[in-house]
């Protein structure tokens, strides 16, 4: 039995298409360039990284093992697969924030189908094109929600940064609130020294040489001290396999599949957009770099469906990371891969020592993180852009700290659009204007404009804008005919259509004719299907030019007996110009 010719021509379309994501020589020339740079980059990289990933593996609630086989599995499957040369992945503040509230709810068997998923949703976008659109998200969107993530995960360190095991509850601000009563009542002086010292010196470092991995640093100095003096209050990590577990998918329940898929969404919607900017920032911190965002999608896709059958949680392009990389002098691929690389080999040869350091040490480096996220020259050039610009950043960073990142987003985008929506809709102008003809006399002049009216639309006729045309029009009087002139109408809508026939109809109803010169043939299809063509015509037509109508008008008035009849004469007036 064979298969359809409209079938295979669709496997063959999808073939094409999963071949176009896959890596090429391009991708194996530029590891050849430079290796030697790209190994000392993503060694760097993997110093920076390592106290990053345990730290949001335990802030997600899966644990310090988890951030690290995300770091590494989806680290290198997101090297070998993604659409740029010089992008990082692995676990991020912003996703951990996201995981929270489904590992509350859901338990970490949740958390791991939800990012298998999100995995699968992200190879869809990637095979169906769609990474083009992230780059219509604004910047006060972009903006806000960064600011709004580093206050969320700032805040979720001060359980650890306090020395307090963490309150029940998925919002940040009431955990916060209620580790904060925790510690009034018992006090653990050594973990806020121990988070403050880390953070100080990560802070200060980062001003005095940005290139020196100065969290590491911090982060093996404050293990030295928990270990030599056993102070009480330094709780470290705890004990970590030596090595990543086996792939399992044990964790999948397919009763769970439809109440996850909300989340799963999230989460993938999540991982696309903060990939697809990282991925920006690093082009935009080289020259000659330019990333593949469809590409991007699918090798982020691919890294989200194999961590967790590691027991990792979803992963995305990390900005702080792909930074360093860049700064450090990666030039292709095979820095992130080697940065996954050496976290594996941290994970199967140090596994007893990483265990040993203290959780407030850990938080102090994430909210070190949170506060070199913040930047203050772009938000203060934002906020003085435009007044709707700050309101954006404002909403967004605003419902990112109370609600969640996608509703944050969501209500950035909305705003936005709303607000982009009354600026186009301000530039819609209805302009009475004087007749224009040079076969008119200066007393044929004056008689025509006692009963002629020009109006000319500028701009869009849409739904945002069509109201006053409605309003304006309505109120014309003393006058028998209106000429409406609609060449530079920029677009017209249903609505709009609408609102221009209903305005037509009751001029029509005072006995007042009405005209129209310059329909684009664009808008004839719009203005025919609501029904508002036929009632511009007069006599079944348009005209093309102004003076065509003026003509007509004029002829209509001495029709009517209105106007006194004149002798023909040879019009010889630009018509062009006055469409």
């Amino acid at each position: 039995m064979t298969a359809a010719p409209g079938g295979n021509a669709v496997l063959r379309g999808v073939r094409a298409r999963l071949g176009a994501l896959l890596p090429g020589r391009g991708d194996l020339a530029a590891v050849r360039r430079d290796p030697r740079r790209d190994l000392l980059a993503g060694l760097t990289v993997a110093i920076v990284a390592l106290p990053l990933a345990l730290g949001f593996g335990v802030s997600s609630g899966l644990g310090a093992e988890a951030g690290l086989a995300t770091a590494v599995i989806a680290g290198a499957l997101a090297a070998v697969f993604g659409g740029s040369n010089l992008q990082v992945s692995g676990p991020t503040g912003a996703m951990t924030v996201v995981l929270v509230p489904i590992v509350a709810q859901h338990g970490t068997a949740g958390v791991l189908t939800v990012g298998l998923m999100a995995g699968i949703l992200l190879v869809a976008l990637a095979v169906l094109r769609a990474g083009k659109y992230m780059q219509y998200v604004p910047a006060p969107v972009v903006e806000g929600f960064t600011l709004g993530i580093a206050c969320v995960i700032g805040l979720q360190q001060v359980p650890g940064a306090l020395g307090v095991a963490k309150p029940d509850g998925d919002q940040v601000l009431v955990v916060t609130w209620r580790a904060a009563a925790e510690f009034a009542a018992h006090p653990n002086w050594t973990a806020v020294a121990f988070a403050a010292a880390v953070a100080a010196v990560m802070l200060a470092g980062a001003r005095w040489r940005p290139t020196v991995p100065f969290s590491i640093l911090a982060v093996i100095a404050a293990t030295v001290v928990a270990q030599a003096t056993h102070l009480d209050g330094a709780k470290p990590i705890g004990a970590l396999p030596s090595g990543l577990p086996a792939p399992s998918l044990g964790f999948l329940d397919p009763g769970s599949l439809g109440t996850l898929l909300a989340p799963a969404v999230a989460v993938a919607a999540l991982a696309a957009l903060e990939s697809l900017l990282s991925a920006s920032v690093a082009d935009g911190m080289t020259v000659g770099q330019k990333y593949d965002p469809d590409r991007e999608l699918f090798g982020q896709g691919l890294a989200n469906i194999a961590a967790p059958l590691f027991g990792g949680v979803p992963a995305t392009g990390a900005i702080a990371r792909t930074a360093v990389n860049v700064r450090t002098g990666a030039g292709s691929r095979l820095a992130a891969l080697t940065h996954a690389a050496v976290l594996a080999v941290i994970v199967f040869a140090a596994a007893p020592l990483v265990s040993k350091i203290p959780l407030a040490a850990l938080a102090g480096v994430l909210i070190a993180t949170a506060i070199r996220m913040v930047e203050v020259g772009s938000l203060r050039a934002m906020a003085r852009a435009t007044r709707s610009d700050a309101l954006i950043l404002a909403l967004t960073a605003a419902a990112t700290l109370a609600l969640d990142l996608v509703y944050a987003v969501i209500i950035g985008l909305v705003v936005a659009g709303a607000l982009a929506l009354r600026a186009v809709a301000g530039q819609a102008r209805l302009d009475e204007v004087p007749l224009e003809g040079g076969d008119h006399s200066a007393e044929e002049h004056a008689l025509l404009a006692e009963h002629i009216v020009a109006y000319r639309l500028d701009g869009p006729l849409f739904f945002a804008a069509a109201h006053r045309f409605l309003l304006e029009l309505s109120e014309v009087a003393d006058v028998r005919v209106v000429i409406l002139r609609m060449s530079r109408i920029s677009t017209v809508d249903a609505t709009g259509a609408l609102v221009l026939k209903d305005a037509v109809h009751k001029l029509r109803r005072r006995g007042i004719t009405v005209m129209a010169s310059g329909i684009r043939p664009g808008q004839r299809q719009v203005l025919d299907s609501v029904g508002a063509l036929e009632l511009l015509l007069h006599d079944g037509r348009d005209y093309a030019t102004t003076p065509e109508a003026i003509k007509a008008a004029h002829d209509h008035l001495e029709h009517t007996g209105i106007l006194p009849a004149r002798p023909a004469r040879t019009t010889t007036t630009d018509e062009d110009a006055l469409r």
